[in-house]
């Protein structure tokens, strides 16, 4: 009798114990995909990387994801020569955005949710506030980010290179997207 109490007492304290540890995980990736589109008269081109480093932590509603910016790539050597210039990747290497997110997250839902983050975006060593509207989707112990915007290269002090009359367009397309692993530090 003592030992099937001790169990149920044990089996309860552990039951207790998830909820708490599910609101408290931090969820982290490495190669998350980020890709931006865009164009010049009569030409659009896409540049890729699937080096996208982040990291969501539910209970603190932190989110945090850089880029090395050498390691997109457009499918073109010289063209993404010119771009790495453009941003002065010598001198600033990452984008990366630091953020809050500020809409409601079931954790224990498996449904796609649309939320919002707000924080910094910072590209060429120039933070620009904005907020970002995208999804989340929990599976298993993944969390599923898609995320898409318009983004104003001009707001962060770089210069759209050109030749003659035909300058690459201020804003561009972004798209990130990135399955996100419960870390074991957790």
């Amino acid at each position: 009798m003592k030992t099937c109490l001790r169990y149920l007492l044990l089996t309860s304290v552990c039951l207790l114990l998830i909820p708490l540890h599910a609101q408290a995980q931090t969820y982290s990736t490495e190669n998350g995909r980020a890709e931006f589109t865009s164009s010049v008269p009569l030409h659009e081109f896409t540049g890729v990387s699937d080096y996208l480093t982040g990291l969501i932590n539910i209970e603190e509603n932190l989110v945090d994801f850089f880029l090395d910016l050498e390691t997109l790539k457009t499918g073109n050597g010289r063209r993404d020569r010119d771009m790495y210039r453009t941003l002065q990747t010598d001198d600033f290497p990452f984008a990366e955005f630091t953020g809050s997110l500020i809409s409601s997250f079931d954790h224990n839902s498996t449904k796609q949710q649309n939320v919002q983050v707000t924080g910094e975006f910072t590209i060429h060593g120039v933070p620009n506030e904005m907020t970002i509207e995208g999804t989340l989707q929990r599976q298993g112990n993944e969390l599923l980010l898609k995320a898409n915007w318009v983004h104003d290269i001009t707001d962060h002090e770089i210069e759209p290179p050109g030749i003659l009359f035909y300058r690459v367009r201020d804003e561009m397309d972004v798209q990130i997207e990135a399955r996100l692993n419960i870390r074991e530090d957790e």
